[in-house]
């Protein structure tokens, strides 16, 4: 049986997707809740990871290992960068990179992996079919199809913000997609990463950040409810 995988980083976001579930059975693999049920007739496996780059590549390798996936949806928020997105919109992740590793003492350039790679790609087929049904919710925000900078850094800092938009062009920063996606990428497996944009970067975004996070996540389950359709 092959399923489609979903993962996200905190329970807001896993317990709005848990609700279009059915038939749903929970296993423990090393501690990690597994939800397997139905969406719309399609078999999903969904999980939590956790905040953070190690913890999505560990349960990303995880769900690769135990169970045949067909691809894998992830979903969560992040920090606007590009002054045209505004809180409320949607980045769909066509490119990712990891902002934070830096091998530059060596001679290559910030966000480099190896001497090459420095974006992972979701599949193009799911970006067609995850914008279609982003822009079908009849709700006001805005979708954009663009570049995800993942680190271990919740970014706060103004002057951190704008390095990282000049450096990278990156449209938002978030903490766990480019993981997920270079685990993919390495497996062969197709993805997609979308992002709510639940803040901007200003020294006290922290707020805004806990004041959006329901509205993203209500918005999250209902694109999942569509896509899967």
């Amino acid at each position: 049986m092959k399923y489609i995988g979903i993962i996200a980083a905190m329970d807001e976001e896993i317990n709005s997707i848990k609700e279009l579930m059915n038939n749903i059975i929970i296993k423990k693999i090393y501690e990690l809740e597994i939800i397997e049920g139905k969406i719309n007739e399609k078999d999903i496996i969904l999980i939590k990871c956790g905040i953070g780059k190690v913890n999505a590549a560990r349960t990303t390798q995880l769900l690769i290992d135990n169970f045949e996936i067909e691809y894998i949806i992830n979903v969560g928020t992040a920090g606007g960068l590009n002054s045209q997105i505004d809180i409320g919109d949607v980045v769909i992740g066509e490119k990712l990179l990891q902002h934070d590793f830096d091998k530059s003492a060596g001679g290559n350039k910030r966000g480099y992996i190896s001497d090459s790679v420095l974006y992972f790609f979701s599949d193009a087929k799911l970006i067609k079919k995850a914008k279609n049904s982003m822009e079908s919710i009849n709700e006001d925000f805005n979708v954009y199809v663009g570049t995800i900078a993942t680190g271990d850094i919740f970014v706060q800092d103004i002057s951190v913000k704008n390095n990282i938009e000049k450096e990278f062009h990156a449209d938002c920063v978030e903490m766990e997609g480019a993981a997920i996606a270079q685990v993919c990428a390495l497996d062969k497996i197709p993805f997609i990463v979308i992002r709510g944009i639940s803040d901007k970067p200003n020294g006290n975004n922290g707020i805004d950040f806990k004041k959006y996070l329901e509205m993203a996540c209500r918005r999250y389950a209902k694109f999942v409810d569509i896509f899967l359709k």
